[in-house]
Protein backbone atom coordinates (compact mmCIF):
# COMPACT_ATOMS: atom_id res chain seq x y z
CA UNK A 1 0.00 0.00 0.00
CA UNK A 2 1.52 3.26 -0.94
CA UNK A 3 1.43 6.24 0.80
CA UNK A 4 -1.91 7.86 -0.79
CA UNK A 5 -3.54 4.68 0.08
CA UNK A 6 -2.59 4.68 3.69
CA UNK A 7 -3.72 8.38 4.28
CA UNK A 8 -7.19 7.32 2.45
CA UNK A 9 -7.30 4.15 4.64
CA UNK A 10 -6.41 6.64 7.70
CA UNK A 11 -9.11 9.10 6.54
CA UNK A 12 -12.13 6.22 6.07
CA UNK A 13 -10.64 4.74 9.28
CA UNK A 14 -11.54 8.13 10.83
CA UNK A 15 -14.55 9.06 9.11
CA UNK A 16 -15.91 5.29 10.70
CA UNK A 17 -14.54 6.33 14.77
CA UNK A 18 -16.28 9.64 14.40
CA UNK A 19 -19.87 7.97 13.15
CA UNK A 20 -19.58 5.48 15.78
CA UNK A 21 -19.15 8.57 18.46
CA UNK A 22 -21.73 10.08 17.20
CA UNK A 23 -24.00 7.26 17.21
CA UNK A 24 -23.06 6.94 20.84
CA UNK A 25 -23.73 10.48 21.74
CA UNK A 26 -27.41 9.95 20.28
CA UNK A 27 -27.52 6.79 22.62
CA UNK A 28 -25.99 8.11 25.68
CA UNK A 29 -27.65 11.43 25.80
CA UNK A 30 -30.26 10.14 28.32
CA UNK A 31 -29.46 6.63 29.11
CA UNK A 32 -26.51 5.48 31.44
CA UNK A 33 -23.82 3.70 30.56
CA UNK A 34 -24.60 0.41 33.15
CA UNK A 35 -28.22 0.47 30.68
CA UNK A 36 -26.50 -0.11 27.37
CA UNK A 37 -24.51 -3.36 26.24
CA UNK A 38 -21.97 -3.19 23.67
CA UNK A 39 -24.56 -5.61 21.58
CA UNK A 40 -27.04 -3.34 22.32
CA UNK A 41 -24.53 -0.77 21.07
CA UNK A 42 -23.60 -2.40 17.78
CA UNK A 43 -27.61 -3.65 16.85
CA UNK A 44 -28.19 0.55 17.13
CA UNK A 45 -24.98 1.59 14.91
CA UNK A 46 -25.63 -1.02 12.75
CA UNK A 47 -22.24 -2.83 12.69
CA UNK A 48 -20.49 -6.11 14.42
CA UNK A 49 -19.87 -5.55 17.67
CA UNK A 50 -16.24 -6.29 16.66
CA UNK A 51 -15.88 -2.97 15.39
CA UNK A 52 -16.55 -0.96 17.96
CA UNK A 53 -14.13 -2.99 19.96
CA UNK A 54 -11.77 -2.77 17.53
CA UNK A 55 -11.51 1.34 18.17
CA UNK A 56 -12.23 1.38 20.81
CA UNK A 57 -10.91 -1.60 22.82
CA UNK A 58 -13.91 -2.09 25.21
CA UNK A 59 -17.40 -0.34 26.37
CA UNK A 60 -15.22 1.82 28.37
CA UNK A 61 -13.06 2.93 25.99
CA UNK A 62 -15.73 3.72 24.01
CA UNK A 63 -17.87 5.84 26.65
CA UNK A 64 -15.16 7.64 27.14
CA UNK A 65 -14.45 9.09 23.61
CA UNK A 66 -18.08 9.80 23.74
CA UNK A 67 -17.88 12.13 26.53
CA UNK A 68 -14.61 13.09 25.15
CA UNK A 69 -15.50 14.42 22.37
CA UNK A 70 -18.62 15.88 23.96
CA UNK A 71 -17.50 18.28 26.02
CA UNK A 72 -14.69 18.94 23.57
CA UNK A 73 -18.23 20.54 21.50
CA UNK A 74 -18.71 21.97 24.55
CA UNK A 75 -15.53 24.40 25.04
CA UNK A 76 -15.65 24.83 21.68
CA UNK A 77 -19.82 25.92 21.63
CA UNK A 78 -18.94 28.14 24.69
CA UNK A 79 -15.69 29.95 23.39
CA UNK A 80 -17.68 31.24 20.42
CA UNK A 81 -19.18 34.39 19.81
CA UNK A 82 -15.70 37.16 20.50
CA UNK A 83 -17.05 39.33 18.28
CA UNK A 84 -19.94 40.30 20.78
CA UNK A 85 -20.18 42.95 23.47
CA UNK A 86 -18.94 41.55 26.59
CA UNK A 87 -22.53 40.67 28.63
CA UNK A 88 -24.11 39.10 25.24
CA UNK A 89 -20.73 37.29 25.00
CA UNK A 90 -21.05 35.92 28.82
CA UNK A 91 -24.99 35.36 28.24
CA UNK A 92 -23.94 33.27 24.87
CA UNK A 93 -21.09 31.09 26.66
CA UNK A 94 -23.58 30.48 29.28
CA UNK A 95 -26.71 29.63 27.49
CA UNK A 96 -24.62 26.94 25.07
CA UNK A 97 -23.28 25.67 28.65
CA UNK A 98 -27.02 24.62 29.58
CA UNK A 99 -28.38 23.35 26.19
CA UNK A 100 -25.27 21.09 26.39
CA UNK A 101 -26.55 19.81 29.46
CA UNK A 102 -29.60 20.10 28.73
CA UNK A 103 -29.25 17.33 25.44
CA UNK A 104 -26.18 15.96 26.73
CA UNK A 105 -27.66 15.36 30.32
CA UNK A 106 -26.39 11.96 31.03
CA UNK A 107 -22.44 12.94 29.74
CA UNK A 108 -22.81 15.96 31.61
CA UNK A 109 -23.53 14.49 34.83
CA UNK A 110 -21.43 11.63 34.17
CA UNK A 111 -18.54 14.32 34.00
CA UNK A 112 -19.88 16.76 36.88
CA UNK A 113 -20.13 13.68 39.09
CA UNK A 114 -16.22 12.11 37.89
CA UNK A 115 -17.80 9.17 36.93
CA UNK A 116 -18.25 5.61 39.07
CA UNK A 117 -16.28 6.03 42.00
CA UNK A 118 -12.62 7.51 42.26
CA UNK A 119 -12.91 7.45 38.01
CA UNK A 120 -9.36 9.92 37.19
CA UNK A 121 -10.09 9.28 33.89
CA UNK A 122 -13.57 11.57 33.82
CA UNK A 123 -12.26 13.90 36.60
CA UNK A 124 -9.41 14.54 34.05
CA UNK A 125 -11.89 15.43 31.58
CA UNK A 126 -13.89 17.67 34.40
CA UNK A 127 -10.72 19.34 34.71
CA UNK A 128 -9.64 20.18 31.42
CA UNK A 129 -13.06 21.13 30.93
CA UNK A 130 -12.90 23.59 33.62
CA UNK A 131 -9.53 25.28 32.79
CA UNK A 132 -11.43 25.71 29.05
CA UNK A 133 -14.50 27.49 30.64
CA UNK A 134 -12.14 29.44 33.12
CA UNK A 135 -10.22 30.75 30.11
CA UNK A 136 -13.28 31.57 27.97
CA UNK A 137 -14.64 33.76 31.00
CA UNK A 138 -11.33 35.48 31.61
CA UNK A 139 -10.76 36.27 27.54
CA UNK A 140 -14.19 37.45 28.18
CA UNK A 141 -13.74 39.53 31.08
CA UNK A 142 -9.83 40.95 30.62
CA UNK A 143 -8.89 40.35 26.82
CA UNK A 144 -6.50 37.36 28.04
CA UNK A 145 -6.83 34.24 30.19
CA UNK A 146 -3.58 34.94 31.75
CA UNK A 147 -4.78 35.78 35.33
CA UNK A 148 -3.53 35.95 39.01
CA UNK A 149 -4.75 32.91 41.57
CA UNK A 150 -6.73 34.68 43.11
CA UNK A 151 -8.93 35.28 40.33
CA UNK A 152 -8.64 32.02 38.92
CA UNK A 153 -9.71 30.67 42.09
CA UNK A 154 -12.78 32.78 42.27
CA UNK A 155 -13.64 32.29 38.70
CA UNK A 156 -13.50 28.28 39.98
CA UNK A 157 -16.07 28.92 42.42
CA UNK A 158 -18.65 30.48 40.17
CA UNK A 159 -17.85 27.86 37.89
CA UNK A 160 -18.56 25.04 40.77
CA UNK A 161 -21.80 26.88 41.10
CA UNK A 162 -22.53 27.10 37.44
CA UNK A 163 -22.14 23.17 37.99
CA UNK A 164 -24.62 22.06 40.71
CA UNK A 165 -26.99 24.75 39.80
CA UNK A 166 -27.45 22.99 36.60
CA UNK A 167 -27.27 19.85 37.94
CA UNK A 168 -30.57 21.09 39.78
CA UNK A 169 -31.81 23.11 37.22
CA UNK A 170 -31.94 19.68 35.40
CA UNK A 171 -33.83 18.10 37.98
CA UNK A 172 -36.71 20.72 37.29
CA UNK A 173 -36.13 22.17 33.95
CA UNK A 174 -40.53 21.29 33.31
CA UNK A 175 -40.83 24.65 35.48
CA UNK A 176 -38.41 26.70 34.96
CA UNK A 177 -37.25 28.40 31.58
CA UNK A 178 -33.58 27.52 30.73
CA UNK A 179 -33.27 31.55 30.21
CA UNK A 180 -33.34 31.79 34.39
CA UNK A 181 -30.38 29.82 35.69
CA UNK A 182 -28.58 31.38 32.44
CA UNK A 183 -29.23 34.70 33.58
CA UNK A 184 -29.41 34.38 37.60
CA UNK A 185 -25.40 32.70 36.72
CA UNK A 186 -24.42 35.54 34.43
CA UNK A 187 -25.67 38.33 37.35
CA UNK A 188 -23.72 35.75 39.70
CA UNK A 189 -20.69 36.49 37.19
CA UNK A 190 -21.07 39.66 38.10
CA UNK A 191 -20.29 40.09 41.53
CA UNK A 192 -17.98 37.07 41.11
CA UNK A 193 -15.89 39.63 38.81
CA UNK A 194 -16.62 42.35 41.30
CA UNK A 195 -14.81 40.44 44.27
CA UNK A 196 -11.58 39.84 42.27
CA UNK A 197 -11.47 43.48 41.74
CA UNK A 198 -11.61 44.18 45.41
CA UNK A 199 -9.03 41.29 45.50
CA UNK A 200 -6.71 41.81 42.45
CA UNK A 201 -6.63 46.15 41.14
CA UNK A 202 -5.16 44.45 38.64
CA UNK A 203 -8.29 42.70 36.95
CA UNK A 204 -10.81 45.45 36.84
CA UNK A 205 -14.39 44.32 36.46
CA UNK A 206 -15.62 45.27 32.88
CA UNK A 207 -18.07 48.06 33.46
CA UNK A 208 -21.57 47.00 33.50
CA UNK A 209 -24.30 46.64 30.59
CA UNK A 210 -26.92 49.36 31.65
CA UNK A 211 -28.97 48.09 28.98
CA UNK A 212 -29.38 44.81 30.13
CA UNK A 213 -32.12 43.10 32.15
CA UNK A 214 -32.56 39.70 33.22
CA UNK A 215 -34.74 37.55 31.91
CA UNK A 216 -36.73 36.66 36.09
CA UNK A 217 -39.89 35.23 34.76
CA UNK A 218 -42.03 37.84 36.41
CA UNK A 219 -43.85 40.13 34.42
CA UNK A 220 -42.57 43.33 33.09
CA UNK A 221 -44.60 45.28 35.65
CA UNK A 222 -42.85 43.13 38.56
CA UNK A 223 -39.87 43.30 36.89
CA UNK A 224 -39.72 47.27 36.49
CA UNK A 225 -41.13 47.64 40.68
CA UNK A 226 -38.05 44.70 41.39
CA UNK A 227 -35.35 47.15 39.61
CA UNK A 228 -36.10 50.21 40.74
CA UNK A 229 -36.89 48.58 44.39
CA UNK A 230 -33.92 49.98 47.50
CA UNK A 231 -33.43 46.86 47.38
CA UNK A 232 -33.06 46.21 43.43
CA UNK A 233 -29.84 46.37 41.26
CA UNK A 234 -30.29 50.18 41.15
CA UNK A 235 -29.48 50.36 45.00
CA UNK A 236 -25.93 49.28 43.78
CA UNK A 237 -22.98 51.54 42.00
CA UNK A 238 -22.14 50.69 38.33
CA UNK A 239 -19.66 48.32 39.28
CA UNK A 240 -21.86 46.46 41.57
CA UNK A 241 -20.64 48.65 44.34
CA UNK A 242 -22.62 49.64 47.61
CA UNK A 243 -23.14 53.35 47.22
CA UNK A 244 -22.02 55.84 49.58
CA UNK A 245 -23.82 57.08 52.35
CA UNK A 246 -24.85 60.39 52.34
Amino acid sequence: MNRSQQRGASARSQVRRSELIATGRKLFADTSYDALSMDDIASHAGVAKGLIYYYFENKRGYYLAIVEDAVTELVTLAAGGAELPRTQRVQRTVEAYLRFAQYNEAAYRTVINGGVGFDTQVQAIRDAVRTGLVSTIADGAYGHHDIPPIARLALLGWLSSVEWLTLEWLAHRGTLPREIPRDLLVRMLRHTLNTIEEFAPECPAPPPDLEWRPFTGLDDRQAESLLDSPDGPEASGPSGEEPEPS
